[in-house]
């Protein structure tokens, strides 16, 4: 496209690297807030909310491009009924998220920000960490990040154990039907499932008390999969051990009383937030974009 008068209008509806932002610019007319009546297109992240309000103000929308993997904040079936294509940017972030996983529950279970923080206030004695091998390890969701995790997993793993809508039998792990069954068969949980209702605060008191006061929690996926208050308990009872937190319910609020646990590790929503993974994923987008303006197929619909 060139840059002239009659570039498509495209709303901003979330935060972008300067990168994306420029490319974006040499499409499209750009909009961060009131969008007009034109806009043919929306660029948004995984925790973007397009509901039927929205989709109302922008008759002309065409094309969502999500900048991430996450989209249970959009009404699919608005989008669908409209004829609007919805991208997200899958596979280019999953060896990032996967790879934190890894980092956040090798840092709870050796204590690794604890005592780099007694370290660094000239302190030498520290409380004995947990051994990271030889774990039952669960992971909630068999997608392609589920299974990411898994296959980095393995080797700390005595056992692997997942669930998923069904049965993976190429998958060398014990499925568990539910969250309940597959936390009290594991040392590690690993949340990597998508958001939306279904799994709004699927874990729960129950779960986290059959993870028991040996296990460590970590979450990948979406803050809404926990129930903060239930966790925030758990931990200061010692039903559960520790947790590695990447989101939250509330973002970008944590609760205090989980800043203030040593036995917490936290991360600021940074999953995929790799240089390598960032400049990639804004590839797809701007990919997905210029396939559609130009009457291609796209990418990587939903």
């Amino acid at each position: 496209m060139t840059n002239d008068t009659a570039q498509p209008d495209l709303y901003l509806l979330s935060g972008v690297s300067p990168a994306l932002e420029a490319a974006l610019a040499e499409r499209f007319t750009l909009h961060r807030k009131d969008p007009p009546a034109t806009t043919r297109a929306i660029v948004g992240g995984g925790s973007s909310v397009i509901d039927t309000a929205l989709l109302d103000r922008l008759p002309a929308l065409e094309i969502v491009a999500i900048h991430g993997v996450g989209y249970d904040g959009i009404d699919l079936a608005a989008t669908r009924a409209r004829g609007i294509a919805v991208t997200t940017t899958p596979d280019v972030l999953t060896d990032d998220v996967a790879d934190l996983a890894i980092g956040l529950m090798l840092a709870v279970q050796r204590r690794i920000v604890a005592n780099d923080r007694a370290v660094r206030d000239g302190g030498w004695s520290v409380d004995l960490s947990r051994r990271a091998s030889g774990r039952r390890i669960g992971i909630f969701g068999l997608g392609r990040i589920g299974k990411a995790i898994a296959r980095r997993a393995a080797p700390f793993a005595r056992e692997l154990h997942y669930t998923a809508c069904s049965a993976k039998p190429e998958f060398a792990g014990v499925f568990h039907a539910d969250i309940a069954s597959l936390a009290a068969a594991c040392d590690v949980l690993v949340i990597a499932a998508p958001g939306g209702d279904a799994t709004s605060h699927i874990v729960d008191a129950a779960a986290l008390a059959a993870l028991g006061e040996d296990g460590i929690l970590v979450n990948i996926a979406r803050g809404s999969l926990i129930d903060e208050t239930a966790l925030i308990a758990a931990l200061a009872a010692g039903t559960i051990a520790g947790a590695g937190l990447d989101v939250f319910a509330d973002e970008p609020s944590v609760p205090d009383a989980l800043k203030a646990m040593d036995q917490v590790v936290l991360s600021p929503h940074q999953g995929s937030a790799t240089v390598d993974g960032r400049a990639a994923m804004a590839a797809l987008v701007v990919a997905n974009l210029d396939a559609h303006f130009s009457g291609k197929a796209l990418l990587t619909p939903l």
